[in-house]
């Protein structure tokens, strides 16, 4: 079984990699032992988002030159997920895993924060928001949860998926060999691929029976969803990353996680709730917490709290972007600080309008 570390981390440009260092430099954790690290970076977090490609190229290298690997050898044992984005008050910043084995001699009461990773096949373009995706995620998130040891989907509180997008290169492949893509515009195919992936965590979690997931789900049947899942698109890869995190009653870390739904954008009281499920109840406690990770969208239905809103029908700025900078204030306003993990676009993700979240703290 495992001893998990997690560490937050400032970073200055999308390709700071001096945190990093720092930690390895002062024996704080060991190159090896990293497992997973995700990072909110500040481009747009559309498809022409490169801060995301270029945040995980700088790290790979960062990394690689400690376990003397090249770069590509380092993403295949390492799951970084970067997530475009740092409107409003959200900091740009990385969230380092490290995954030892297990302390016996100081072996905790209770359960305690667990990890494991996976990765899935390359997709064809013709396979992104599709069943393929759906099922190929699917058995992912079950390698993961074995690889971290999570005994039960009742220990399981969180899903990270990063996944792949549609360029009109890729749908030119498609169309090439004869096959349609899902959709021919590239943001709009962000969407689709969350949400595919999402309905693979949900299949997975068995949220959703296998039997009510077919093509036509995706971005459809909104009564489909997931209260673990996060899912994140980007232009730097051609499958999808699964981090699974829960608890164990094996694991020896110092850390603990818990879980719950956002119903919309501003719905701070529950993330509240869910902090003082963990016992910090004052702001003098809120510097337990690791970090905040969480999903947001725009309502689709045009309305919160009976109130309009205009984020569907603002021409300049994408949805997702305004729905980080809310929820990013949201949660902000709770823990007292904006260095935390916000992700746009929830389609399948806890309900329309809202979207699952997790907080990791010390015991």
């Amino acid at each position: 079984m495992y001893h998990i570390d997690v560490f937050r981390i400032p970073c200055h440009s999308p390709g700071d990699t001096s945190g990093l260092e720092d930690l390895i430099e002062t024996g704080r954790v060991a190159p090896a032992d990293i497992v997973a690290v995700m990072g909110k970076t500040e481009g747009n977090g559309c498809v022409n988002d490169y801060t995301r490609e270029y945040a995980t190229a700088m790290l790979a290298a960062c990394l690689g030159r400690h376990l003397q690997l090249p770069p590509h050898e380092v993403e295949k044992r390492v799951a970084f997920v970067m997530s475009g984005g740092t409107e409003g008050v959200l900091s740009p910043h990385h969230t380092v895993f490290a995954r030892r084995p297990a302390i016996d001699a100081h072996r905790p009461a209770g359960k305690r924060l667990t990890l494991g990773i996976a990765f899935t096949r390359d997709f064809l373009p013709e396979e992104i928001g599709r069943h393929a995706q759906i099922t190929e995620t699917a058995g992912a998130v079950k390698r993961a949860m074995r690889d971290a040891g999570i005994a039960s989907i009742d220990d399981l509180h969180f899903v990270q998926v990063k996944c792949p997008l549609l360029t009109p290169a890729k749908i030119a492949s498609a169309r090439s060999r004869g096959c349609a893509p899902v959709t021919t515009d590239t943001y709009e195919s962000m969407g689709y691929s969350r949400g595919a992936s999402a309905l693979g965590i949900a299949l997975a979690t068995e949220e959703v029976p296998s039997s009510m997931l077919v093509d036509e789900s995706v971005l459809n049947d909104w009564s489909l969803s997931s209260s673990l899942a996060s899912a994140s698109a980007g232009i730097e890869l051609e499958h999808n990353v699964v981090i699974a995190i829960g608890m164990s009653e094996q694991a020896t870390s110092e850390l603990v996680i818990a879980h719950g739904v956002m119903s919309d954008a501003i719905d701070a009281a529950s993330v509240r709730r869910t902090i003082e499920s963990l016992g910090i109840r004052s702001d003098d406690e809120m510097d337990r917490i690791v970090n905040v990770f969480a999903k947001a969208e725009a309502s689709p239905d045009g309305v919160v709290r009976g109130m309009r809103h205009t984020m569907l029908s603002d021409s300049d700025i994408n949805s997702t972007r305004h729905a980080r900078a809310v929820t990013g204030a949201a949660i902000a306003s709770v823990v007292g600080h904006g260095t935390v993990y916000v992700s746009g676009g929830a389609e399948h993700q806890g309900p329309a309008g809202g979207g699952p979240f997790a907080v990791i703290a010390r015991a």
